[in-house]
């Protein structure tokens, strides 16, 4: 490692430890030339991939876009933002574990509903009558059945 100080190349490394839950280690090395010491990071290098829009646009992905959803979503529910943050943590690992460049909004929208699904079934309803764009009563009454395995129209008909 190139010292910041002198650009001498021997360095030693003095200390290491975990950070960012494991996904980085954080490095204190000392310079030999210089005596001067500084930090550095090493972490996996993520693939940068593109979304693909429903009308056929390409945008990077935006994990902020993501959460801003899921928190939309969880307004006024008993959710934490550590939560919200570890689905959208899930996401992205589950996104880079497919090492594809392109992956369609709509794969996003329905991995973010399978994990509200399980967490808050409100935020999961919120969340879909936004991403199906839900247009009537009859749409919304669909989707909380197949939420609930059927059970709902029998006692919304009750």
């Amino acid at each position: 490692m190139k010292c910041p100080f002198c650009d001498k190349l021997d360095t030693k490394v003095i200390d290491s430890r975990p950070t960012d839950d494991g996904r980085a280690i954080r490095r204190r090395r000392e310079c030999e030339g210089c005596s001067k010491r500084f930090t550095t990071y090493e972490k996996v290098e993520e693939i940068l991939f593109m979304v693909v829009k429903s009308d056929g646009r390409r945008e990077s992905f935006d994990r902020n876009k993501v959460l801003n959803g899921i928190v939309k979503a969880c307004e006024k529910r008993p959710v934490t933002v550590d939560q919200m943050e570890g689905i959208v943590n899930e996401i992205e690992r589950s996104l880079n574990n497919r090492m594809e460049k392109e992956v369609s909004s709509a794969y996003i929208g329905d991995l973010v509903m399978e994990h509200l699904a399980e967490l808050d079934e409100v935020a999961y309803v919120r969340f879909a009558s936004v991403y199906r764009k839900f247009k009537d009563v009859n749409t919304f009454v669909a989707e909380i059945e197949k939420l609930l395995g059927g059970a709902a129209k029998s006692s919304i008909k009750s």
